[in-house]
This record gives C-alpha cells, structure tokens and sequence, in this order.
C-alpha cells in the first residue's frame, strides 16, 4: 500500500510511504543493493544505524547460491540474512542481459542467452546451465520471501537500434502478463501474504516506446512501476528527457521506481523533482570501497519555484578523492556538516591512510559514510517538499 503524505506545489515531487509485509518505509527512499545477500562492508545493523529501511536482493543470483530453498528453510531471507525490514527482489532480468554482453572465459563462453521463453544462462560459478522464464522468476521471489518483487523483463540496451529495442519491449510485455498470472495464483495460497509486485517500463531511449510500455503496464493490476534498462541513470539527460515525456501519463497513486540510479546527488534531486519515489544503485558503495567519499550540502531556496533545491560542493561531483596526497595529515572529518559514524570519528588522514595500505576497516567506515550521506540527503529532502 503506497499513501502520499505531502505534495510540492512547484513540482512532481511528494513524501510518501509504502506499507510491506515488514513494516513500512519513507519515501523518497534509496535502496542499498544488498545483491547476494549482503550490502558490502556493514552488517545488517550497519544499515538500521545508518538508518536504511529497504534493501535490494538479487533472485537469480539467490537461485545460483545460495539457492532459494535454502533460503525458504530458514524461513524466508529475512531470516536469513538478519534483516527485519522491508526487502525488494529483482527478477534477474538485468543480470540476465548482462552476462550476455561478456565472455566468462574461453570454456564456457558467452553466458546467457536471452529467447522469448525466457532466459538461458551458465552460472559463473560452476558453470552449470539454467533456464529462468516469468513464473520461475516470480516463484524464486515468493519463495525467498520478498516484500516487493519484480516482473520479470528484457533489459533494454542503450542502443540506436530501434527494431531490437521493440522486439525486446514485445517480450518485456508478454513476461508481465505471465508474471503477474504466475504472482496472483501464489497469492490465492497464501492469502495472508501482502507482499507488492512491480511491473517493469522498458523501452530503450525511444520516447515512443517508453509510452508504449508505459500504457501496457499501467493497464494492468501492478502495485507500482519501475523505469528499467540501461539507459536509466546511464545516461541522465535522456533519464530526464523520459521522465519528463511520461511524467503526465504515470498513475500518481502507484510508487515510481527508477532501477539502478542513485549515484550522484544532482541527479537523485532531479528525478525526485519529476516524481520518483524509489531508486537504488551500487555506486554510492562502490564509490565509497574506491576512494570517492561524498561530501557537499543541499540547498533549500525560498520555495517560490520548483527549482530552488541544490546541491553544492566543492569537490568535483561532489566527490571527495581520499587517496590525494593533500589529505595525507588534514584533521577534518570527510564531511563538515555529516553527522554520521566515520565523520563523528575519525579524519581524513586516517581515511586516507587506510585506503592506501587496503585496510579493511576502510572499506566499512568509507560505506558507512556513503550511505548515511544519502540517507541524509533523502532525509532533508523529504522535510523541504
């Protein structure tokens, strides 16, 4: 259940909440990947501390290692993984569409194979085959236990192929169909059970398309909508350019999901000016393990336009670089004005110290900050719409 709390009177942007299976979540909210299982570097109380209250997990991931039975045995992955809020699981289209554009290695060659029946693909670990189609996606998401789960889709290249980009939509379309038939026989055995589905908007970087799917998908009975595909949060003015032309088309009363962004603050910003609730990104961990620590502030003009929220800094990005030498004895925390564990605590010097000897306490304190900053951001965000 998706309630909206309040609305700007400037732009698309609004506060909201969701209410799962396991308590409820704010939004605009960012979801850390927690892609196998675990958000890399912090524990399961890391992130309530941070204060993370919806995390990502990986299906088809899950299905390879540890398995979804496993997983079920336990409980559900809640339980097995020590986390008692909300979870949202991706189907693996994505993956699935991202191991067909590399080799693993010579012997096993391409890995997956991408076919209007579903997904044909080689486990990078052991190199045993498998086939994944819409019913077995949502099967494996039942049974982990998610909160919210994803239709199954084709991926959508950033490509100027314009005829693939459709063939790819007509699929994504007729996996919905199957995904939300497969989630709704689930659902009438355990009707106890709330868990949210989303249906899945692809459609490449053609406009055209992007309402195509767009019309589809909010024809049928989905709990919320997601923008998918590579050119999400890849290519960001054409993001933009997306959201704006389906801005006017996208039910109000259903949480909108942008998959895979969240890496920059000026962009989470943007889209939470044009109306999205939801996002998530490996970057800003990522970033983090890599030596780029977030640090500026947002600021809130007088309200009289819908544009007077930004975001300053002065590093480039608002990406602060560790590892420059000019940190190697600075007595300041990463960020001034951030509040959270590693800034409360510990300098830039001793940052920048352990990232350069690959100390692992790095990587936990790094992420920790990364996170919170976010959160943060989110938080303030939140309070001005």
């Amino acid at each position: 259940m998706f309630n909206i709390l309040k609305k700007s009177k400037y732009n698309f942007s609004r506060a909201g909440e969701v209410i799962t299976n396991h308590g409820k979540f704010q939004t605009p909210v960012f979801m850390p990947p927690a892609t196998k299982a675990a958000v890399k570097a912090l524990s399961p109380q890391d992130l309530q501390e941070i204060g993370i209250e919806i995390i990502l997990v990986n299906a088809l991931h899950l299905h390879l290692r540890p398995t979804e039975e496993l997983i079920n045995s336990f409980g559900g992955i809640h339980n097995y993984m020590g986390w008692p809020k909300t979870i949202l699981s991706d189907s693996g289209g994505f993956q699935g569409w991202s191991f067909s554009q590399k080799r693993y290695s010579a012997k096993l060659g391409v890995l997956s194979k991408v076919t209007d029946k579903g997904i044909e693909f080689i486990s990078p670990y052991d190199g045993s085959k498998h086939f994944i189609d819409a019913e077995k996606a949502i099967e494996i998401q039942f049974k982990i236990g998610s909160d919210i789960i994803m239709a199954f889709d084709d991926c959508s290249p950033n490509l100027d192929n314009k005829n693939y980009v459709k063939l790819s939509l007509e699929r994504t379309k007729k996996w919905a169909l199957k995904s939300l038939k497969r989630f709704q026989e689930l659902k009438k055995m355990a009707p106890e059970n709330n868990t949210l589905i989303f249906g899945i908007v692809q459609g490449g970087s053609f406009l055209d398309l992007r309402l195509e799917a767009l019309n589809f998908i909010t024809s049928l009975p989905f709990d919320g909508l997601a923008l998918g595909g590579e050119t999400i949060g890849y290519d960001m003015p054409r993001t933009l350019e997306i959201l704006d032309a389906l801005r006017s088309s996208i039910p109000y009363d259903k949480p909108l999901y942008t998959m895979g962004l969240g890496a920059s603050p000026y962009d989470i910003i943007e889209v939470i000016k044009r109306g999205v609730d939801m996002f998530d990104c490996v970057s800003p961990a990522r970033l983090a393990r890599h030596g780029a620590l977030y640090n500026g502030r947002l600021v809130i003009g007088d309200n009289s336009s819908g544009s007077d929220i930004s975001f300053e800094s002065e590093y480039r990005k608002g990406l602060l670089k560790i590892s420059n030498s000019c940190f190697a004895a600075d007595k300041f925390p990463i960020d001034h004005e951030c509040n959270c564990y590693t800034c409360q605590n510990f300098s830039r010097a001793y940052l920048h110290h352990l990232y350069l000897i690959k100390e692992p306490l790095y990587f936990r304190l790094a992420t920790w900050h990364n996170l919170y900053f976010i959160t943060q951001l989110l938080h303030r965000l939140r309070e001005n719409i």
